[in-house]
């Protein structure tokens, strides 16, 4: 490596490595940005690797979090920054499929680095020297587009159940082969995988959705087992047909509609579930055979192996309602009070999603996607035409409120004044005109 290259550190990065070097501490950039620095990508963090014991780095450093003190890991900020710097360490076995049972410090660079994951894991930059240390030949992989373990991939993989999610993940996001001795034991280590907790694998599994074809993960995990583990629902629809209107089965129609959606992970993960209840609600025989209701029952399923994976009770609902409302059928005849509704059904903030979610499913169909796509951009066009008015999408938007209703009608508070609120904005959707408290009151009073 020259040290034109190594110029490319970030120089908050290497300001700190000097930093260390100054109070007698050798620190190295190690990990992820080194990594993607020799691939030409943009590092999202920088973690480095340092010769001193944690106590140490806390002492010279002059503002630290003890984010994991035990197994050698210091928070410094720095320079408005956040870096983990983590003791040079060699460690024990991994009683519980995830952290270390001891942890020995004082060892050196090399040694440190044959404890990580893969090849293109194990790499760190010497500053000083402009030189990359690459003892397992991560820089040979990179070249090869290559997943590779460091050392013995069981042992690596007994040490940390979720590295063969992560090496499924790297290749799905790289672009990578996943080597046959790394791959065979993925099939090997699955129940090392059942001990690692649901957020973690929730976390590697939004990491693979941002990938630029994302199925091939999914795919790769069906092959070696994971898939099973992880979603078992998604492998339902393997080998489950479908009618004339679909090239595909439920299982590889959902990977091409991921592939073609485009947008955040939790996007992505609603179009990859939009079916998955389809293989339990087939109804009939043959080329004709019906999913009726499958969009309600994906939503439930959905949600369940949401909270399975525990995301957040919002992630879970806005999956959920992307999934209960994918299955609606746009024609010209609709009139703007239609697509009010539409809108106010689905959500205003929803709607691009679904739209996307929608156009994603119709690419995938394989059959007749060009009618269909040009009456979907039409239901775009007329929502933006649509949303460039004032448009009253739920009762607060009216221009009168539950008191106003109780005082026209001399009621008091019950499921009436819902009710007439409810009719009123469905005239509005049909009519935004009557949206003023003139008119609204004067429809009100005509319910007396």
């Amino acid at each position: 490596m020259t040290r034109v290259l190594a110029k490319k550190v970030p120089a908050y990065v290497r300001s700190l490595v000097k930093f260390l070097w100054r109070h007698g501490i050798i620190a190295y950039p190690v990990g992820g940005g080194v990594r993607d620095l020799l691939l030409g990508r943009d590092a999202p963090e920088w973690d480095l690797a340092a010769s001193a014991s944690p106590d140490t780095l806390m002492s010279a450093l002059p503002k630290t979090v003890p984010t994991g003190l035990k197994h050698g890991t210091v928070t410094a900020l720095w320079e408005k920054r956040s870096l983990e710097i983590t003791s040079f360490r060699t460690e024990s076995a991994y009683s519980d499929g995830r952290r270390p049972d001891e942890v020995r410090f004082g060892v050196t660079l090399e040694e440190d680095l044959s404890r990580r994951d893969f090849t293109i894991n194990a790499m760190a930059i010497d500053l000083r020297a402009g030189r990359i240390v690459d003892p397992f030949g991560g820089r040979r992989d990179l070249a090869r587009r290559l997943i590779r373990c460091v050392g013995d991939p069981r042992l690596r993989f007994s040490e940390d159940g979720l590295r063969p999610l992560r090496a499924i993940r790297f290749a799905t996001v790289l672009g990578f082969a996943i080597h046959p001795a790394t791959r065979r034991a993925i099939q090997k280590t699955i129940e090392i995988l059942k001990k690692v907790s649901a957020e973690r694998v929730r976390d590697e599994i939004q990491k693979m959705l941002l990938a630029p074809r994302p199925s091939r993960g999914f795919e790769i995990m069906r092959r070696t087992g994971l898939l099973f583990e992880v979603l078992p629902e998604v492998l339902e629809g393997a080998g489950v047909r479908q009618n004339r209107w679909h090239r595909h089965d439920v299982y590889r129609h959902g990977l091409r509609a991921l592939d073609e959606s485009k947008g955040p992970p939790l996007l992505r993960l609603a179009v990859l579930l939009h079916d998955v209840a389809k293989p339990r609600c087939i109804g009939g025989e043959g080329p004709d055979h019906t999913f009726y209701g499958h969009d309600k029952a994906s939503a439930a399923m959905a949600e369940e192996i949401l909270m399975r994976l525990r995301f957040s009770k919002r992630e879970t609902e806005t999956v959920s309602s992307l999934i209960a409302h994918h299955m609606y059928f746009y024609s010209p005849e609709w009139r703007d009070g239609t697509v009010r509704r539409f809108v106010s059904r689905v959500g205003p903030d929803l709607v691009p999603q679904i739209l996307e979610l929608q156009r994603a499913d119709i690419i995938a169909h394989g059959v007749g996607k060009k009618a269909a796509l040009a009456r979907l951009e039409m239901l775009a066009r007329r929502i933006e035409v649509l949303s460039r008015k004032t448009m009253a999408l739920k009762t607060t938007d009216l221009a009168v409120n539950g008191n106003n209703v109780m005082r026209a009608l001399r009621i008091g508070p019950g499921p009436r004044v819902g009710a007439v609120l409810s009719g009123l904005l469905d005239r509005v959707m049909d009519n935004p005109s009557l949206n003023t408290r003139k008119a609204l009151l004067d429809l009100i009073r005509k319910e007396r």
